[in-house]
């Protein structure tokens, strides 16, 4: 059965789906603080909210590779998209349950926690700046520290905003809850 409506629905879900992809591509181009976007938090959000599951994987995949041509290649890249793979899995595991702010922040934690241990362990086993040891690992950990600091920052940030925007349009009712309550101010 054709219906208007879910015509109108498959148009609104692509332009969000690519208003994702360009909003992490552009995020990625523009001068931002080290591994300050919103990749990991549209893969944790994509994989708990796409309905289609191949388009959670497509989205932050998309955003990495269109970036990465102008960016570059590199040798740990295959880290890169398998950590931002597996926060999309992580997204699917949101799926079941209730969304609450401190489920989400664990997550996005957990998202940026092996973001930072899959990445440096390949910046370990592909380049010569750290002794292949057990010393050496410790030393590469240890400097991408700071690293990790902002990316948790940018990652809490990213996933509020989505998260907490997609509760409030999804929520019927919420929005003129919100203005009795401001109202009453």
């Amino acid at each position: 059965m054709n219906n208007p409506s879910n015509k109108n629905s498959g148009r609104y879900n692509r332009v969000f789906v690519f208003g994702l992809i360009a909003i992490a591509a552009i995020s990625r181009l523009l001068p931002h603080p080290p591994n300050v976007t919103p990749i990991g938090a549209i893969a944790l959000f994509g994989g708990s909210k796409l309905r289609q599951r191949i388009l959670s994987f497509f989205v932050p995949f998309a955003a990495l590779l269109v970036t990465d041509f102008f960016l570059g290649f590199h040798v740990i890249m295959p880290f890169v998209y398998i950590s931002f793979g597996l926060t999309v899995l992580m997204g699917w595991r949101l799926q079941s349950g209730k969304n609450s702010a401190s489920r989400v922040g664990a997550y996005s934690v957990a998202s940026t926690s092996l973001f930072f241990v899959l990445t440096n362990l390949g910046v370990w086993i592909t380049s010569s700046w750290y002794p292949h040891t057990a010393a050496g690992l410790a030393e590469c950990y240890l400097a991408a520290i700071p690293f990790y600091g902002t990316m948790l920052v940018g990652d809490l940030f990213y996933v509020t905003v989505l998260f907490g925007l997609a509760h409030y349009f999804m929520t019927p009712g919420l929005e003129s809850k919100t203005l009795t309550v401001e109202n009453t101010i």
